[in-house]
């Protein structure tokens, strides 16, 4: 993994920054970067997400080719990009990179050869110290001869880390500095090369990084869970006042198809990636693609937002209760509208076509770029949106909108505990109120419309009020009271209950459909326990899985160690890695929440920092501030009394290293 092999070399700036023997640090004035290149967002592959350092001449080779067959250069896929651990583990005795003969026996420049005959580009990885993550020779104090030898193998693209020793200073003007000297030996060598900063957003790249390259990482490292993701959308969608042709934000490669998250999650990657003006560039084995993945990578409406002219990253236009609403302006005058449903359960999200900044019309046309089917609305954008998930249109002033069926949207509502909890809490053996809503947001009326209200085989579904209307006229709903009853002996877990909405409109049935989640939970017994013995709601992590009673090892379950803050060790605990939320039921049974936490002892004092807090029923009431590993452990207690659901939050509180966090001890008080 980067991160941990990252480690070593940040560690060894703490200890020194003199590392590179005999250079000498001269501060580079920043000059504006105008190589004409990247004037959209890089599409493309790079392997390290999916292979790490088992990279080859052979893979990148194979995924030239796929790239032509399977139709990805045509949708705009044109860099394959080598990542870290190329290179022999020593320079030559003349100070040049040696590429691996046994990796790439044709060397960088054979396979550039390969790969530019498929009519694409070629990338290549080194890093702004003297070591790359893994530990290889890395360019610092070398740039002229790296970017004369990258240019002479014809290489299109460098990737520049941020790992390795140096004599410059930790701060924004040594960062800038470092970047800089790069960025003028690849414009001296008079080859078009576009520069890739992986500063990993240490010193707020998205402020100064466009005079410096072509894009630069905004965060640290993705992993392939939601978490991660949920996390790296958060720390991007601020920064769309920098992106411009030719200078885009990165909030690193794409995960789809790796396995870890659902394909919903997935488009939800790809299509806010493509919101955000980022860069496409595939981390998955493209050898192993299943249809859905290559249905989601070669999604060639998605993809047009990202590669739009205008080169507009997407504003969030609202954000609430973990709804959040985007914005994209296009260069025809279209906008992408998103609404990304960031909640662990289904939601309606709605906004309007002026809001996302069009402009007064009679009705609007609505491509929905997943579905790719057109409808029409007054003004109202507006759908059902699963838990995790991104619904896009591409909304425009159209006159012929009296051709498309009207927009409509359906909806499930159980009712929550608390605004924003992670889904509605059901009784078993108990009659649920429940409302459906079928809603017409459409310029004209809809005809027949009518709800049915599915729940899990067993369960009672029983409508109190209506379900039919003969016309739903424009902004109008269909809404409809239901009971529903698990059965009393329902095993407790989270459940799905759907709508579907049917209607007519010129003479032909349309349907909407939306669902929610609920949960069936029971609270813990009376007396203390160990939240490292109860079952969670859920739990979300950066790297690896939560631990129980170990810490967090990054990768498989079990391969942590016995906690250990400052010296102090702990049979019980959970072991997370930041960022990370667990999601505990309490059901009003429970009192008091204790816990000890900080960073384990196995990080690096001088590089993790993190911060832990307590949420109950939505908000916060306990909160560590920030911490390192060098902190002794800090007591946390919340108080329960009548709470619903409790949340254990560890942030990453602004650097881009893995900070193992732990919850020692954590134990409920209940009655």
């Amino acid at each position: 993994m980067r991160r941990l092999l990252a480690l070593a070399a940040v560690a060894a700036l703490a200890i020194g920054g003199a590392a590179v023997a005999g250079t000498v640090s001269h501060p580079t004035e920043a000059k504006a970067l105008d190589n004409g290149l990247a004037l959209t967002p890089p599409m493309g592959f790079n392997d390290w997400n999916s292979f790490g350092c088992n990279v080859d001449e052979q893979l990148i080779k194979q995924t030239a080719d796929f790239f032509v067959t399977s139709g990805l250069k045509d949708a705009g896929y044109e860099y394959v990009n080598i990542d870290d651990c190329w290179s022999e583990k020593q320079r030559s005795a003349d100070g040049h990179l040696v590429p691996d003969p046994v990796k790439f026996p044709d060397g960088i420049k054979g396979t550039a050869d390969y790969v530019h005959s498929k009519g694409l580009k070629l990338g290549i990885y080194s890093s702004a110290g003297d070591k790359t993550c893994a530990g290889y020779p890395a360019s610092f104090g070398h740039e002229t001869t790296d970017a004369d030898d990258f240019a002479a193998w014809g290489v299109d693209y460098l990737k520049y880390d941020n790992c390795g020793s140096r004599n410059t200073p930790e701060t924004e003007a040594g960062y800038i500095d470092r970047y800089s000297r790069m960025r003028d030996a690849i414009a001296a060598t008079g080859r078009p090369m576009v520069y890739s900063l992986c500063e990993w957003g240490n010193f707020d790249p998205a402020n100064w990084a466009g005079d410096v390259g072509n894009l630069w990482r905004t965060t640290g490292d993705i992993s392939d869970n939601w978490n991660s993701l949920k996390s790296i959308i958060r720390k991007n969608m601020g920064l769309y006042a920098a992106a411009k042709p030719g200078a885009w934000n990165d909030p690193d490669m794409l995960e789809v198809g790796n396995g870890g998250m659902t394909d919903t999650e997935y488009r939800t990657h790809f299509g806010l990636w493509s919101m955000m003006a980022a860069p496409l560039l595939i981390g998955s084995d493209l050898r192993e693609a299943t249809p859905a993945t290559m249905e989601i990578l070669s999604n060639s409406e998605v993809i047009a937002l990202d590669q739009d002219s205008l080169g507009k990253q997407a504003k969030p236009i609202a954000d609430g209760n973990g709804h959040v609403v985007f914005a994209k302006p296009l260069a025809n005058g279209d906008v992408a509208v998103a609404l990304y449903n960031e909640s662990d359960s289904a939601a309606t999200i709605s906004t309007s076509a002026s809001a996302a900044g069009l402009p007064a019309a009679a009705a609007y046309k609505l491509r929905d770029v997943w579905q790719h089917s057109n409808t029409e609305s007054a003004g109202t954008i507006s759908a059902s949106v699963p838990a995790h998930g991104t619904a896009i249109y591409r909304v425009s002033v159209d006159h012929q909108w009296n051709s498309y069926p009207p927009s409509t949207s359906a909806g499930v509502d159980a009712g929550t505990v608390y605004a924003g909890a992670p889904a509605a809490i059901l009784d078993p053996g108990k009659a649920n109120p429940v409302t459906t809503s079928v809603t017409n947001s459409g310029r004209v009326p809809v005809l027949s419309a009518h709800a049915t209200l599915t729940g899990p085989d067993g369960w009672q579904v029983k409508a109190t009020s209506g379900t039919s209307a003969a016309a739903l006229p424009t902004g109008t709903s269909l809404n409809t009271r239901w009971q529903v009853t698990p059965p009393a002996d329902v095993s407790p877990g989270t459940y799905t209950l759907k709508v579907h909405g049917t209607y007519r409109w010129n003479g032909h049935a349309y349907s909407a459909d939306g669902s929610t989640s609920v949960l069936v939970a029971v609270a813990p017994t009376a007396g203390t326990h160990y939240l490292s013995d109860l079952d969670w709601l859920s739990a979300d992590n950066d790297w690896g899985p939560v631990e129980r009673d170990s810490s967090n090892g990054e990768t498989a379950a079990g391969d942590g160690h016995t906690i250990t803050i400052n010296g102090v060790t702990y049979a019980k605990g959970l072991g997370t890695n930041a960022p990370a939320t667990i999601t505990y039921f309490v059901g009003g049974t429970c009192t008091a929440l204790n816990t000890d936490v900080g960073i384990d002892d196995e990080k690096d004092g001088s590089v993790a920092n993190a911060s832990f807090e307590i949420w109950v029923d939505g908000t916060k009431v306990a909160d560590s501030g920030p911490m390192t590993a060098a902190d002794a452990a800090k007591t946390l207690t919340a108080d329960l009394t009548g709470a619903h659901v409790v949340q254990l939050v560890a942030n990453n509180q602004g650097d881009s290293n893995s900070d193992h966090t732990d919850w020692a001890g954590a134990a409920v008080t209940c009655s």
